[in-house]
Parts: structure tokens; sequence; C-alpha cells
């Protein structure tokens, strides 16, 4: 299920640019600032410099299982 993973990336603040989380739907190996940080916010030569100081994590979780322990916590 598409929804059950993400990349998230975590850019801090750089130069005039104010820091801000970038979360996308994509594969494992493309999670990387490249790939998920759309539109990116500095011109072309900062992008190694900016995309360096981002930290960015594969993410995964069962919808079904949530909803199982949540129904379960419910009842």
């Amino acid at each position: 299920n598409s929804e059950d993973v993400r990349c998230k990336c975590i850019c801090p603040p750089y130069k005039d640019h104010s820091g801000h989380i970038y979360n996308k739907n994509v594969s494992q190996k493309d999670c990387d600032c490249l790939h998920v940080v759309e539109p990116m916010p500095v011109p072309g030569p900062d992008v190694e410099a900016y995309c360096l100081r981002c930290e960015c994590k594969y993410e995964e979780r069962s919808s079904v299982t949530i909803k199982v322990n949540t129904v379960i916590l419910l009842a």
C-alpha cells in the first residue's frame, strides 16, 4: 500500500531559507534529498550543500495492524 511507506527528509535552515520537512512516497533506494525535496528551495550551485544538511529516513507502517489495534482498544 503506497500510503504505508514514505521518505521523510528534515532539512534545517540554510542561508536565507527556513527549515522544512518534506514527505514523499518513494522507494527505499530513492529516499534521499534529490528525490524527495521538491521544489528545491536553493539554486543549482547550493543544492549539494543544502542536501548534505538534510536528514532523510525511510519509514514503513502497517495500516491494517493500526486499524486492528484501534478496534481492539475501543472494544
